[in-house]
């Protein structure tokens, strides 16, 4: 084998030193909202706090029918906070609102509400979650309400709270999910136009309830489920004030899928059945179809449709009625015009059916609302919804219009 051996290269001097090659630019990321608030940092967790004074005029402020609703000019005053943890595991997240409605010529009607949730989620291992979640809402209640069985003045308050804990488990493409919950439903005592009080302690309850999920993923976005569900719920009062115990248990069954077949298509939806005994045997067993669906879709970087679905059972204190059946839809539609102003447009429908009574209730609303983003902390907001109650009871219908403007601040 012969090696070949380069010739030495002649070095040549004086001549200037090479510059370093040119750093290329890189181009900015282009934000995904420039008017989104940025938030408080505490550590690893975002607080998002805003505030919304608004002013408008409701022609029906107690949602009641006849001549002798009047209306009014309200003020409201919201206050909102949301909760994003970002910790490389485990999840914190939440919402709460709070609101207060004042209505100038009708005090009577001024009414507060809130509502909120906070989640966490606890990653024991790769393959194993632990859920914790806690939930509020506060309500009140119009004077036509069925339940309402007298002439009330004002709005009786109605609060709803309660918290749940599961744990989640994969084996592969295999899920289950294992969850218990409790939730606390209490009534105020209403202002009879006379003066005195009418007691709906009779309605304070208090709801125990276990959930068993099997769900198996087809592909990456499809994940089919089924889904069993026993609770029971006990009233304060074993008795209520016509005679009945209310007290009862109830099973459902539901099978379902979650849905992600494209960052355009998103959602869950479910539907089953469930069989409520009462512990009174005058009370026969409320039996019907229930079923959950939220559906977001994005068919374009500027348009977001959302609809929203149920149907359940609930209780009520009618004479001889086991409970309702309500059913609810709800189609949104936001449409950004600029970054910074957004239109949306919406309409609901909700029907509740008495049991035994052939009572029945529709309730539809249509509306749109409009934002308009000044910069990442001030915005404008401005709304118009139509409500509408059609009942089988005499004199209950209603009909009633809302307008509004408001400021919204945001940290």
């Amino acid at each position: 084998t012969q090696r070949q051996f380069r010739a030495p290269q002649a070095t040549v001097t004086g001549l200037p030193p090479l510059s370093e090659p040119p750093v290329p630019r890189r181009r900015s990321v282009a934000e995904e909202d420039p008017y989104a608030a940025l938030g408080i940092r505490l550590g690893n967790v975002t607080l998002r706090p805003s505030v919304t004074n608004s002013i408008g005029h409701d022609t029906n402020p107690q949602r009641i029918s006849g001549a002798n609703r009047k209306g009014s000019g309200f003020s409201r005053h919201e206050g909102e906070l949301e909760v994003q943890s970002d910790w490389n595991v485990h999840e914190l997240r939440g919402r709460l609102r709070g609101g207060y409605s004042e209505f100038f010529r009708d005090r009577d009607a001024s009414r507060p509400d809130a509502e909120g949730n906070l989640d966490l989620r606890l990653d024991a291992s790769r393959d194993t979650r632990i859920l914790l979640e806690s939930r509020l809402r506060l309500d009140t209640q119009r004077p036509g309400s069925p339940d309402l069985n007298a002439s009330v003045t004002g709005r009786p308050l109605t609060y709803q709270y309660g918290a749940s804990a599961g744990v989640t488990h994969d084996i592969n493409r295999l899920q289950m999910t294992l969850r218990g919950s409790v939730d606390r439903s209490d009534f105020e005592d209403a202002q009879l136009s006379s003066g005195a009080r009418l007691s709906q302690r009779d309605r304070n309850q208090t709801q125990y309830g276990v959930r068993a999920r099997l769900g198996y993923e087809l592909t990456p976005g499809i994940r089919p489920f089924i889904q069993g569900e026993a609770d029971t719920r006990q009233f304060d009062e074993s008795v209520d004030s016509s005679g009945f115990q209310r007290s009862s248990v109830g099973l459902t069954g539901r099978v379902g899928s979650t849905i992600e077949i494209s960052r355009q298509l998103t959602g869950e939806a479910s539907v089953g059945y469930q069989d409520r005994a009462y512990d009174d045997a005058r009370l026969k067993n409320l039996r019907g179809i229930v079923g959950d669906a939220a559906i977001l879709w994005t068919p374009t970087p500027l348009t977001t449709v959302t609809l929203r679905g149920a149907s359940e059972l609930g209780d009520t204190t009618i004479a001889g009625s086991s409970g309702t059946t309500a059913r609810r839809a709800t189609l949104e539609i936001a449409h950004a015009l600029r970054r910074n102003l957004t239109v949306t447009g919406f309409g609901s429908f909700g029907r509740t059916e008495y049991d035994g009574q052939g009572l029945r209730e529709d309730f539809s609303t249509i509306g749109a609302r409009l934002e308009y983003k000044l910069t990442r902390t001030f915005s404008v907001r401005a709304s118009f919804t139509h409500e509408r109650l059609n009942s089988t009871a005499q004199g209950s219908d209603y009909t009633a219009n809302v307008a509004q403007v408001g400021l919204r601040v945001q940290f």
